[in-house]
């Protein structure tokens, strides 16, 4: 073998596992997609708030809520995005599809109440741009709020929904910040241990009333609509079928089932992020505002008193974080009550479709952010708004889960795609849950507790 062979055989290997090692990397990348988004705008400023919040207030007391929240999440996204699969219609369509006049109506008046509870979350949201924005030296925060919002809507009503996909894939890259300051915290990893298996559990009603919150903010109703939502619209995308989704019923076998298993791994990694930032979240607040039981009222308390631990990096990582996961969250929120509501009339929607073609979907996005800076302007307490939000959320949540679990469930519209047994069992228990943190929910909101 001549020298030129030996000392070619290593490059040429080294070029192969380089491309092979990218070529894993893109397959892994073209894996992820409305799963990944669902789980990272679940985090949105309102999940990080919700999360601090009960890290700075109990350490870590709610710590529980994280594994306690995973298996729900994963039940119920897999089966709002099983529901778009199978059919190719999202829940809004598929509502008008399963129930008659009366309880449309009853329906249409919830998710009206729904867009209500998104203009409360991304008037919130987008408070956390501004004051991640005005963290970082740029200026007033209710500019930056009303730029943002501005911004997000002319993006929306112009861009592709490739684009807009891709830019929320990367997106998600921000909440790794979380991650990262855990790492680098203080953290009692046996008081961390007590916490996770709920031995620090209260019945005091503050505690009661911010595990509704903890819940709303992992259980949300406008993810149900949005990863029904943004699944179609991947379907829409796909050579096949024009500009219909090409449901797994009119599949071949083997295509439906391949689908079904890369979607199924989509959202189950999807949430499993959404709850390891969820769990660094509480776990590294609770290792410093914790300790001294600070009150958190803005971003900035957060970011000051983290920077002991975490150095000036402290107030970047977190003013990155509200913004990037601000503009994730505000278009989700604002998009999936406007496709629940577009969908359950029978007119067109879609981000993937110009304001021409679906002007109720667009009128409804636009309405909603328009309503969301405003409100920005005129609250005083950010972290409060968000937290709330949450609330609203964890309310609204049961009666959206019952109607969901009632179409997953229907051999009529999902035929052998419906809840299997798994499905139904864990669907409906966290329906059950989420109707007792309701309860909760309006009591401790009625009471002022």
């Amino acid at each position: 073998m001549s020298k030129a062979e030996t000392t070619g055989r290593p490059q040429v290997e080294g070029a192969a596992a380089a491309a092979g090692r990218k070529s894993l990397l893109r397959r892994f990348g073209s894996l992820l997609g409305p799963g990944l988004v669902t789980g990272a705008a679940d985090d949105d400023p309102s999940g990080i708030a919700t999360y601090a919040k009960a890290g700075a207030t109990f350490s870590n007391g709610m710590l529980w809520t994280a594994p306690a929240a995973l298996p729900m999440m994963m039940a119920v996204q897999e089966i709002c995005d099983r529901t778009a699969l199978a059919t190719g219609e999202s829940l809004g369509r598929l509502a008008r599809r399963k129930f008659s006049r009366r309880p449309r109506l009853v329906i249409a008046i919830l998710i009206v109440a729904l867009l209500v509870g998104n203009v409360l979350n991304a008037a919130a949201d987008l408070m956390a741009i501004g004051q991640g924005m005005q963290m970082l030296g740029a200026g007033p925060d209710h500019l930056w709020s009303a730029i943002a919002g501005i911004g997000i809507t002319v993006a929306l009503m112009s861009g592709s929904f490739a684009v807009i996909a891709k830019v929320f894939k990367w997106l998600c890259v921000t909440l790794l910040a979380y991650v990262a300051v855990l790492f680098v915290a203080d953290v009692d990893w046996p008081d961390v241990l007590e916490g996770v298996l709920g031995l620090k559990f209260s019945f005091a009603p503050e505690y009661l009333g911010l595990i509704v919150a903890v819940l709303g903010t992992t259980v949300s109703p406008y993810l149900f609509f949005w990863q029904s939502a943004h699944r179609v619209q991947e379907l829409r995308a796909e050579d096949h079928g024009g500009d219909e989704a090409v449901g797994l019923k009119d599949r071949p076998d083997a295509a439906a089932a391949h689908t079904l298993k890369k979607a199924r791994a989509d959202v189950f990694i999807g949430m499993v992020f959404s709850v390891l930032v969820m769990f660094s979240i509480m776990a590294a607040t609770a290792a410093t505002l914790g300790r001294d039981g600070t009150d958190v009222t803005t971003a900035a308390d957060v970011a000051k008193a983290l920077e002991p631990v975490v150095g000036p990096a402290a107030t970047f990582l977190f003013a990155a974080g509200f913004i990037g996961t601000g503009i994730l969250g505000v278009p989700v929120l604002a998009a999936s009550g406007a496709a629940g509501l577009a969908g359950l009339f029978g007119r067109d929607w879609g981000l993937d479709l110009s304001p021409r073609r679906a002007p109720l979907f667009y009128t409804l996005l636009g309405v909603g952010i328009v309503a969301g800076v405003l409100i920005s302007f005129v609250s005083a307490d950010p972290i409060g708004l968000l937290v709330f939000s949450a609330t609203v959320n964890g309310i609204a949540a049961a009666p959206f889960l019952v109607v969901t679990m009632l179409i997953s469930g229907d051999k009529a519209i999902m035929g052998q795609y419906r809840n299997g047994r798994l499905a139904a069992t864990l669907g409906w228990f966290t329906a059950a849950v989420m109707v007792v943190a309701g309860s909760i929910g309006v009591w401790t909101t009625l009471t002022g507790a």
